[in-house]
């Protein structure tokens, strides 16, 4: 990010994909976990998650990240401001039960980690700026 933007908070969630063997909605599974811990009152009371005053930068590690659906996962993100998507390969693959009747084509289960940083203009009417 450039100098004018300041990062406020990060948050990190965990999405588990058990069934379907599908790298997407692990992801999306972890972006959920991120958010749903998140709450800045201040931000919202003062309209300020709006685009051009925020920015997201969303870091996913999940197995298979060359077949994850990054558009899938922008519709998941809540907020009007730019976002910047790593998806790297990582998370966790793992052996779990093959169940066809559940759409599997392996044993394999999928665990994704993901990291979301909220940056905010310097010059935003936020708590410590003028």
């Amino acid at each position: 990010m450039s100098n004018n933007w300041t990062p406020l908070l990060v948050e990190v969630g965990l999405g588990v994909e058990q069934h379907g063997q599908d790298p997407t909605k692990a992801a999306i599974k972890a972006i959920r976990d991120a958010i749903q811990r998140v709450c800045i009152p201040y931000l919202v009371e003062k309209q300020l998650l709006k685009s051009g005053r925020i920015k997201l930068e969303i870091s996913i590690g999940v197995p298979y990240h060359d077949r994850v659906d990054i558009e899938r996962i922008k519709k998941e993100i809540p907020l009007e401001g730019d976002a910047v998507f790593k998806i790297v390969e990582g998370g966790l693959k793992t052996k779990c039960a093959k169940v066809p009747e559940l759409g599997d084509k392996s044993d394999e289960m999928f665990v994704a980690v993901a990291s979301i940083t909220l940056y905010i203009k310097e010059n935003t009417d936020v708590i410590g700026h003028g």
